[in-house]
């Protein structure tokens, strides 16, 4: 169930201060490949577009619906953490670094941020986490929408270099098709993540 804008004051039992509020979402912190991806989105107050959570869509109505945001929205941007950050900041504190990069690219005069989850980053900026929050606020569904396409992008343009580890399907997560494609042709540069018990397990198994 999306909420609008007087639902999530009522729901959230806060004063909905005058101005601009941007909602945060993440995608990316469980694959073994690739970038953790943030977005934030400002939307209008009364926005036409009909949102969900990005999991909860097709392919085909993510893809329209992140033109339709980036057209409609107020403002919007996307950040990133790489899979060196996260091995040296952990995966937490990366996705943290992502969504305040994606924050920050907004021109915009920022009241509160809506995040998605059970806590905000370390920032200035008056914030307040949401459970489920990509179900509940409208700009936190735009921006996993947002976030969740970009990956994906990501994936498939990694999919038409490495088509042998099946990135177009799994997206990089740990499923039994990854690891069996990681142990047949080996770790790429883009499985930095040796944080993760999987690559460090398959790394080590490489070396021996």
């Amino acid at each position: 169930m999306t909420l609008s804008l007087s639902q999530q004051t009522e729901l959230f039992g806060v004063e909905r201060p005058d101005g601009l509020e941007v909602g945060v979402d993440e995608v990316g912190r469980g694959p073994l490949v690739g970038n953790v991806v943030a977005a934030a989105v400002v939307l209008p107050a009364e926005s036409p577009l009909l949102l969900a959570d990005s999991k909860k869509l097709s392919e085909k109505k993510r893809e329209a619906l992140f033109v339709a945001i980036q057209e409609q929205a107020l403002a919007w941007g996307i950040g990133q953490a790489s899979p060196r950050e996260i091995d040296e900041l952990n995966i937490l504190q990366a996705t943290f670094l992502a969504m305040e990069r994606a924050v920050a690219t907004l021109q915009v005069p920022i009241q509160k941020v809506w995040v998605d989850g059970h806590r905000c980053p370390p920032w200035h900026y008056p914030s307040e986490a949401v459970i489920k929050g990509d179900d509940k606020v409208p700009a936190i569904s735009a921006a996993s929408i947002l976030a969740k396409v970009t990956r994906d992008r990501q994936m498939a343009d990694l999919h038409e270099t490495y088509p042998q580890y099946g990135f177009d399907r799994h997206k990089g997560y740990p499923t039994p098709a990854h690891l069996q494609a990681i142990k047949e042709h080996g770790l790429l540069a883009e499985h930095y993540r040796y944080s993760f018990k999987p690559v460090k397990h398959l790394a080590g198994a490489e070396q021996t």
